[in-house]
C-alpha cells in the first residue's frame, strides 16, 4: 500500500488567464459537495507561492515572472523530493502547469539514477522556450525546461542576459539536466501546438497518442501500449492537465480546446496507469473555477483524483 502525500501548489504566475490559483480550493469544495472526507485522510503540504508578482510590472516579456518561477521550482522540487525520500507517493495539485517542471526536478533529485518517463495528458505540448514563446507565459514551457531544450533552431526572440541566466538556472534545477529524455515522454490528447513545438516533436520523434486513438482502442489497450513504450523507464510521472478534456466540459480552464477526451475516458485511462508499479507521482493542474459554471471542472478533477488515489492505495 502506498502512503499518499498531497502537495498543493496554488500558483498561477505561469498562466495567461487569471484564476488558476483557486483551482486547488475548488477541488476541495467539490470534495465537500460530494460529502467526501478525502482531504482529511492524507498528510498535505501547501507550497508558499509568488502570486503577488501578478501585481508587479513584467520584467522578462518572453518568460514572464521567471524569477518567481525559479523560486517555485526550488520549493516544489524540494517538497516532491523530500516526500519521495520519506517513502510517500506525491500527488501534486497545482494551479497552472508551469510548476510541473519543479515536480519533475523533485522526482529526479530523489532518484537521480532513475530513468524517468512522463505521461503528459494535455491539449498542449508545453515545449516552448523563452526563445520561441508566442505569449511569454511559462505554463507553455515546463517540458522544454525538463528536457533541457532551448530550441534555438526555431528562435524568434533575442533574450536579455538576465532572462537567459534565469532560464539556464531553471533547466538546471537540482543540478541535473535533462530530467527526462524526449524519447521517454508520451503525449496524450495533444492537439494544440505551434510549429516551433512541432519541430521538437518531430526532431526527437516524441510519441503522441491522439484523442481518436484513445476513443478507438479504449483505456486498457492505450495504457498497455504507453507502458510498453516506456518499458525502459524505472519511474513514470503522470501529469494531467484538465484542458486535455474536451472544451464542451473543460470550460473551467484557461485554454480549452475542442476534440478532447471525455471525462470517463480520462478517468479510465488515468486509473489504468495508476495500476502500474512504476508510477511515482501524479499531478492534476489548470482547474480555473472563475471560468466555470457550478464548479464542474473541479468536480471532474476530484472524481479523477479520488479514483486514482484509491487505486494507488490498493497497489
Amino acid at each position: 500500500m502506498k502512503n499518499i502525500k498531497l502537495i498543493e501548489v496554488p500558483s498561477e504566475i505561469g498562466a495567461g488567464t487569471r484564476g488558476a490559483s483557486l483551482g486547488v480550493d475548488a477541488i476541495k469544495i467539490a470534495a465537500l459537495d460530494f460529502m467526501s472526507n478525502f482531504f482529511v485522510h492524507f498528510p498535505s503540504e501547501k507550497i508558499e507561492v509568488e502570486n503577488k508578482l501578478l501585481f508587479e510590472p513584467i520584467q522578462s516579456p518572453y518568460a514572464k515572472r521567471i524569477h518567481g518561477m525559479l523560486t517555485l521550482y526550488e520549493r516544489v522540487s524540494k517538497a516532491v523530493s523530500d516526500s519521495i525520500k520519506s517513502h510517500f507517493f506525491p500527488v501534486v495539485l497545482s494551479g497552472d502547469h508551469s510548476t510541473s517542471g519543479g515536480t519533475l526536478a523533485g522526482i529526479k533529485m530523489a532518484k537521480p539514477k532513475s530513468k524517468l518517463g512522463a505521461i503528459w495528458i494535455d491539449a498542449h505540448a508545453d515545449l516552448h522556450t523563452p526563445y520561441t514563446t508566442p505569449t511569454g507565459n511559462m505554463h507553455g514551457m515546463p517540458l522544454a525546461a525538463s528536457i533541457g531544450e532551448d530550441n534555438e533552431e526555431c528562435k524568434v526572440h533575442e533574450l536579455d542576459d538576465k532572462t537567459r541566466g534565469l532560464w539556464d538556472q531553471l533547466k538546471n534545477i537540482g543540478k541535473i539536466s535533462p530530467k527526462v529524455l524526449p524519447e521517454d515522454i508520451v503525449f496524450i490528447s495533444l492537439r494544440d501546438f505551434e510549429k516551433e513545438e512541432k519541430a521538437l516533436i518531430e526532431k526527437f520523434g516524441i510519441k503522441v497518442i491522439t484523442t481518436s486513438e484513445v476513443r478507438r482502442h479504449g483505456a486498457e489497450s492505450i495504457s498497455r501500449k504507453v507502458l510498453r513504450y516506456l518499458s525502459d523507464c524505472t519511474d513514470i510521472y503522470v501529469s494531467f492537465d484538465v484542458d486535455s478534456l474536451d472544451s464542451s466540459i473543460s470550460r473551467g480552464t484557461g485554454t480549452p480546446v475542442s476534440n478532447g477526451l471525455k471525462e470517463r475516458e480520462a478517468e479510465d485511462l488515468i486509473s489504468k496507469f495508476m495500476q502500474s508499479r512504476k508510477i511515482c507521482c501524479f499531478e492534476i493542474t489548470e482547474v480555473n473555477p472563475t471560468l466555470d459554471k457550478e464548479n464542474l471542472m473541479a468536480e471532474i478533477a476530484f472524481n479523477i483524483l479520488q479514483r486514482s488515489v484509491n487505486i494507488l492505495m490498493m497497489n
